[in-house]
């Protein structure tokens, strides 16, 4: 039975697959709050294709056949017209088989590159265009050539790290050091002893979210923290926050999207979402505005396409672009391009240093 078997709806129907629980959960709620805020401006601009645009949330923190089972059953039904959405690159090499030739599927946020599968369109950076400028910067501005690499145990960080190492062999850097922990773990002993013994000058975080946090402490506690830089990926003021003002020296990160960047459209943003969930509103950050994003390109897809069919999307995709709260992105292929930007955390928000240069 096809995706559109029932497309009697009136509506256009997208699965939001973001983390509700696990290691990344802390993220859900800003993706969940920047998506409703997306959905409620494409819709008072008179939604997608005229018609209104519903979200079904789905757990990405539940176990992978779970997810995939969801998504395939979703799309068999014809219940959903899409799925989008920030969730983990193990998560998303399950969703992918469910949704390719189907319907479109709209990852938001970065990753470690190489994704083709059909019909997948990703908001976010690659280490082309995100790590590997932070390295070179931070080489140049710090003097860091050095680092160690403290990653959880799946798909995201052993790729990242992998091209990391490709990567420094010709940028005057080296890789000293890499362990990789279970997702959930808090057991840093081997990590922290790692960094100590080895000659880093910085150390690379490809850890999610809580784990993040309390891998942060525990470096601080360590004092590891008073002659290493950290450069850290998966990271938002909620991971701040998380982990305390005490554990955020000499701690760096590189987005897209920064609450704390000045410009026009994303201090629109930041001032709309506070303006809607108040102050008590989950922490603003890159991973949840990445949702906002992704509606934004689903929506500017489809009407591009005038249509929901995968095949109308992908045939109009690479003339496609919208503005929204990172400037204008333009469609690329499978990918989008847009500037990217390093900060560095200041207690517990995020000062950008420098818009970087791929």
């Amino acid at each position: 039975m096809g995706p559109h078997a029932f497309r009697s709806r009136d509506t256009v129907d997208l699965a939001l697959v973001v983390p509700l629980s696990g290691p990344a959960g802390m993220f859900g709620p800003s993706c969940e709050a920047c998506a409703d805020l997306a959905i409620g401006d494409i819709n008072a601009a008179g939604g997608i294709l005229d018609r209104e645009v519903r979200l079904h949330p789905v757990d990405a923190g539940a176990p992978l056949p779970v997810i995939a089972a969801q998504i395939d059953r979703m799309v068999s039904l014809g219940q959903v017209d899409g799925v989008l959405g920030w969730h983990l690159s193990n998560a998303r090499k399950v969703i992918t088989p469910r949704t390719a030739h189907r319907v479109p599927y709209i990852y938001t946020t970065f990753y470690e590159g190489g994704e083709n599968a059909d019909g997948v369109y990703m908001v976010g950076e690659t280490p082309e265009h995100q790590l590997f400028p932070a390295l070179r910067w931070l080489r140049a501005e710090y003097g860091v050539r050095r680092w160690a690499v403290v990653g959880n145990d799946y798909v995201w960080p052993r790729e990242t790290a992998r091209a990391t190492r490709e990567f420094t062999l010709s940028a005057g850097l080296d890789v000293v050091g890499e362990i990789f922990l279970p997702l959930g773990g808090r057991d840093f002993g081997a990590a922290l002893e790692m960094i100590r013994n080895s000659s880093a000058q910085g150390v690379l975080l490809f850890l999610v979210g809580a784990d993040c946090a309390a891998f942060n402490r525990a470096f601080a506690r360590s004092g590891l923290d008073e002659r290493r830089l950290r450069l850290s990926m998966m990271i938002g003021e909620d991971v701040l926050y998380a982990g305390g003002p005490e554990s955020t020296r000499g701690l760096f990160t590189a987005s897209g999207y920064f609450e704390s960047l000045v410009s026009t459209a994303g201090m629109d943003f930041g001032a709309r979402y506070l303006r809607e969930f108040g102050p008590a509103a989950p922490a603003l950050n890159n991973i949840g505005e990445s949702c906002y994003e992704g509606l934004l390109l689903f929506a500017a897809l489809a009407q591009a396409a005038r249509s929901l069919d995968l095949a109308a999307i992908e045939r109009g995709a690479g003339l496609v672009s919208y503005g929204g709260p990172r400037g204008e992105v333009k469609v690329r292929g499978a990918h989008t391009t847009q500037p990217v930007y390093l900060a560095g955390a200041d207690d517990l928000e995020f000062s950008v240093r420098a818009e970087l240069s791929s």
